[in-house]
């Protein structure tokens, strides 16, 4: 990062908590806890094995599958937040899911107190502030995510702000998945879903029209529908905005074809974010700078971008104005 990146607070809102474990640290985390990976998880070059979507989302599940304790969830949640307080990140939220959590034998209350460990320490050592969106995955269907919303709302701690979707946005509509959302959304979490990535402008319509959400995960393809782009507008609907990410699933071919700049020019609220950075080859830093390199955007439009962030956050008020007194 050039130094005048560097030096503005940045703000995540949109991180997968089991997508942010880089290679080093699966193998370190399988090795303790006695797992053998799969031959093929890794390049030759020590990044992340896939091609497309659904290879993606396999190795993201085979990456989480080394997790077996909330010790290992706050290892990877300290290392995430130390390395994103390294490039000014101030203040993030990433997605944590159950489900993965469940199906390698962790029971929530032990995966979110490991959370919450490393939240504490990180803040403390470096001043980065962190919360929690607990996320269903939606091609293990709308029972199991009302299943994962119960747990949220039945067992609410302060760090855990917001109830999200991520997952294959090609099963199910995100209608079958009111019930987990309104529940979520009724015990004063924030919601958002991820939709316009894979799909197209249905899907955000799809979520907007029939979710309580606030944001959307990614919305890049919004603007295959100028009525939809009013519309967000209108609403004040953020989109978590991941470039980065974009072209690496080949969402968009290129830099050129990104529509960042539509979406701003647009009016519309958004943040940058690094979704699963060690399977993109970005970090938050990284999509900061990618907006000046490739967007042209200045360091006060992106400062313009971190206020907007805080203001979007699942965050309480009090929070939302310290980390807004600290951007400048």
């Amino acid at each position: 990062m050039q130094p005048e990146v560097k030096d503005i607070a940045k703000i995540e809102l949109h991180g997968h908590l089991e997508g942010c474990i880089y290679p080093q640290l699966v193998r370190r985390i399988a090795k303790r806890n006695d797992i053998s990976l799969k031959a093929d998880l890794f390049t030759s070059e020590d990044t992340f094995a896939w091609n497309n979507f659904v290879e993606f989302l396999g190795a993201y599940d085979e990456a989480s599958f080394c997790l077996r304790s909330g010790q290992d969830y706050e290892e990877i949640t300290y290392e995430y937040l130390k390395q994103s307080a390294a490039e000014g990140v101030i203040y993030l939220e990433t997605f944590i899911s159950p489900d993965h959590a469940k199906d390698v034998g962790i029971g929530y209350e032990d995966m979110l107190q490991g959370c919450v460990r490393a939240i504490d320490r990180a803040e403390a050592e470096f001043g980065i502030v962190g919360r929690l969106i607990i996320s269903c995955v939606r091609h293990l269907g709308p029972e199991r995510a009302l299943k994962v919303a119960e747990l949220a709302v039945q067992n609410p701690h302060p760090y855990v702000v917001g109830f999200g979707m991520g997952g294959n946005e090609m099963m199910f509509t995100q209608a079958d998945f009111a019930p987990a959302f309104d529940l979520a959304h009724q015990a004063g979490l924030g919601c958002t879903t991820h939709a316009g990535e894979i799909v197209g402008p249905e899907s955000v319509w799809d979520a907007i029209d029939n979710l309580p959400v606030t944001r959307i995960g990614h919305g890049v393809r919004s603007v295959e529908d100028p009525q939809l782009m009013g519309v967000l507008k209108e609403r004040g609907i953020a989109l978590e905005v991941c470039p980065g990410s974009n072209l690496a699933l080949e969402v968009f071919p290129d830099w050129a074809s990104h529509p960042l700049n539509r979406i701003l020019d647009a009016g519309i609220r958004v943040s940058l974010n690094a979704d699963d950075p060690p399977f993109f080859a970005t970090t938050t830093g990284k999509e900061y700078q990618n907006a000046i390199d490739h967007f042209g955007l200045l360091s006060e439009q992106l400062r313009a971008i971190s206020r907007m962030a805080v203001e979007d956050a699942f965050a309480d008020e009090q929070t939302k104005l310290r980390l807004l007194s600290r951007i400048g």
